[in-house]
């Protein structure tokens, strides 16, 4: 048994994910157009008609910003929060909104999705866990600070999309004003490298095989610097970065028990999976 995943797309200018089996796919967030995910979702062998439902995060708009033509064009379900569909002030049919609550497993086909708060800058913030056979995907982005939420949710992951938003040298020297910069330090604002960093030494899984590092700034980070800062502590975590100007590859994550008998590992397709059957 597998799960596919992938990013769309990930950065200030538009965020979205895919976690899959072979019969049914969520979205986490569409932050891009629905002709984007549709075009890139194609050159990567994904068919829309998998996916089930698309998963909000917040309201901000490189969250949500293709969500209602994808749900209108493909009658795709939306979950989030209540508070975060009144802010948001999306035009979904009614019949294709669906609430989410914090702790709640949401069963889609055989994927298991579960919403958990976290501390961003927006009304009602989740982030969101997809499991199946074993296998758990998390993706956390938009994150001010590694609540105990977050940290607990990270240790089940088999892989995961996790912000890395700026390195903090090069947000305190770069041109952002005082008050930008302090939002973005803040609690309630974005992971710095060093602060995803911590938290993947700190309470990555012995079965973390593979991190997509997310939401890179594209003024205060660079990737080439931060792909350096993680892979000297990668201990066998398959590291990458998910791009903001184009899709990533397709992985392949696999239950299987570790060596040792502790729990259940992932193993990561070497090569990009075109799932031309999909």
């Amino acid at each position: 048994m597998s799960l596919y995943i992938t990013s769309i797309n990930s950065g200030s200018n538009g965020n979205c994910y895919y976690v899959g089996n072979q019969r049914e796919a969520v979205l986490i967030d569409a932050g891009v157009s629905c002709r984007i995910t549709e075009e890139r979702m194609k050159r990567l062998g994904l068919s829309l008609n998998k996916v089930k439902a698309i998963f909000i995060t917040h309201e901000h708009t490189d969250h949500t910003r293709g969500v209602e033509v994808l749900s209108r064009r493909h009658q795709i379900p939306v979950y989030l929060t209540p508070s975060t569909y009144e802010k948001s002030r999306l035009g979904i049919a009614e019949d294709f909104v669906k609430p989410v609550k914090a702790y709640i497993p949401v069963s889609i086909g055989d994927l298991s999705v579960t919403a958990f708060p976290k501390k961003h800058d927006a009304v009602d913030p989740h982030s969101f866990t997809v499991t199946y056979e074993g296998i758990t995907i998390g993706v956390f982005t938009d994150i001010g600070v590694a609540c105990d939420d977050v940290k607990r949710n990270f240790r089940m992951c088999s892989a995961a999309f996790l912000e890395a938003n700026y390195d903090e040298e090069m947000l305190e020297k770069g041109l952002y004003p005082q008050y930008l910069k302090t939002r973005i330090r803040g609690d309630h604002g974005h992971l710095s490298n060093r602060q995803a960093l911590d938290l993947f030494l700190a309470h990555k899984s012995p079965f973390m095989t593979h991190l997509l590092l997310s939401h890179l700034s594209q003024d205060n980070n660079n990737p080439d610097l931060l792909l350096k800062l993680f892979r000297k502590h990668s201990n066998g975590t398959h590291i990458s970065i998910a791009s903001r100007h184009e899709e990533s590859e397709v992985y392949c994550i696999s239950a299987n028990p570790l060596e040792n008998g502790e729990g259940r590992g992932a193993i990561i397709a070497p090569f990009p999976v075109q799932m031309t059957l999909f």
